[in-house]
This record gives C-alpha cells, structure tokens and sequence, in this order.
C-alpha cells in the first residue's frame, strides 16, 4: 500500500506551454519529443501518433520550433514522460513557409536544443523571451538577416552570461571570452578577442529586433560574428556540440 501511495504521489498531470526543441521517430508510430516547457522546464516525451487523423496528436504538430498546449504525465526520475494531449499553442503563419525562416528555425532548434539543458528547471522569464521572439520572428516581413545574431546575444542573459559592460569600458580594447568582460589588457590565456573582434560583441549587444535591420553586414562579416557567439556559449556552456546544421545555414542563409 505505502509503495503504491508513493508511486501515485509521484505523479503529477502538467499542463503547460511548451516550445519544440528536437522530434526524432522511434518506432513505427512513435516520436521522442524534447520540450523546453514554461511549467516544467525541459522535457522529453515518448508520443504515439495515430494512424488516423481522428487522434489528438497529430505529426505535424511536433516540427521543430512548434508553439504548443501540452498536457503530460510527469514522474520523477523517469527519462521518457508521457503526453496526454497537445494542441497548437499558435500556427504559424511564415516560419514553416518562407525558406529563409526555415533555415534559421531548424539551426535556432539544433541550438536550443543544446544550449537549454536537459537538467533545465522551469524558467518562465527565459521561456517566454524564446516564445515572444519566436512571434515576432514570424510576423516579421523583412530586415530579418540578423535575427539569429540578435536572438543568441540576448538569450546569454537569461542562460547567465550577457557580456559584462560598465561605464568606462567603452574604451577597452580587448574582450575576456571566459570572464564575458571587456578589458585594456590581453589576458593570460588565449580565449580573447583583440579589437577588431571585440567590436562585434559592441555591435551585438546594440543590437535588437527593432534596429537590427540598420546594422548592415555581408555573409562573411554575419558569419564570423555567428562563429564568435557559437564560441562564447561552448566557453560557458561545457560540452556543447558542433552543430550539425551550422556549414549548411553559414552557406545558404547566413
């Protein structure tokens, strides 16, 4: 009896926003579904998908980015959480259509899902700058080639590392990649940029949804500020991987 009571307490029916981070099959009709939730914070489902259209959970609703209401038996401890039910949150009406959305939706997915860890607790203020950017995202028509640039520099804040700026840096020369600081001396040790590269971080912590269009840059210039941030969160994020999408967005998009 004490042993069933323990196991029924540890149950707990979420109901929650969630954001799609990752799909992969499993199975014939099963998906293993990464969810960075606003109740929850990260999660991983197992979801059986119907083979008719009859059923709540549709294929569709799971592609990467996916705004949604989730309803999901949590357990303690257990790797894999059921979900009960899931309805979108909000279509989207451009990120799933527009090819150059597209390609910065999958890359910002393969990044989330890195960069918000599995041991993620609940964090609705970080939940919510991800949803509300992913809503302007897509309502946005143009000037929208520095979003993925914007989108990374802001999030370091809520993940603990926005770069350090206080009044007087503003003739620092160098920029401190583990310390996050700008600085009038190089450090000890090799992870820095000298000036030219520290400019970008200035530019980058400038910039936001609203301006950004009037920071113009080409392909090479956007791509090696991309390549700075990627470094600046494997610094202060351990084991992040190479991202798999990275080669093909810098190439086509970026």
């Amino acid at each position: 009896m004490l042993s069933f009571f323990i196991r029924t307490f540890a149950l707990m029916l979420v109901k929650t926003e969630a954001i799609v981070l990752r799909a992969i099959k499993y199975g014939e009709n099963r998906l293993i579904v990464d969810l960075f939730t606003r109740q929850a914070g990260r999660l991983s489902c197992i979801i059986s998908i119907p083979k008719t259209s009859k059923g709540r959970l549709k294929k569709q609703f799971f592609q990467p980015l996916s705004l949604l209401d989730v309803e999901c038996d949590v357990r303690d401890r257990v790797q894999l959480q059921k979900m009960r039910d899931a309805r979108l949150l909000f279509p989207y009406a451009t990120l799933t259509a527009d090819p150059t959305k597209i390609a910065i939706s999958l890359f910002l997915a393969e990044f989330l899902y890195a960069a918000v860890r599995g041991e993620q607790q609940a964090d609705e203020p970080l939940f919510d700058y991800m949803k509300n950017s992913l809503l302007w995202f897509d309502a946005a028509t143009d000037g929208i080639a520095n979003f993925h640039l914007s989108f990374l520099m802001h999030l370091s804040r809520f993940l603990g590392f926005y770069p350090n700026l206080v009044e007087g840096d503003e003739d620092d020369t160098f920029f401190d990649l583990r310390e996050g600081a700008f600085c009038s001396e190089p450090p000890i040790h090799q992870d820095f940029l000298r000036a030219d590269e520290a400019a970008r971080i200035r530019t980058l912590m400038r910039m936001d949804y609203q301006n950004m269009h009037l920071f113009r840059m080409n392909r090479m210039e956007r791509n090696r500020c991309l390549e700075v941030m990627l470094n600046y969160y494997r610094l202060h994020l351990p084991s992040f991987p190479e991202l798999k999408s990275l080669a093909v967005f810098q190439e086509l998009y970026a």
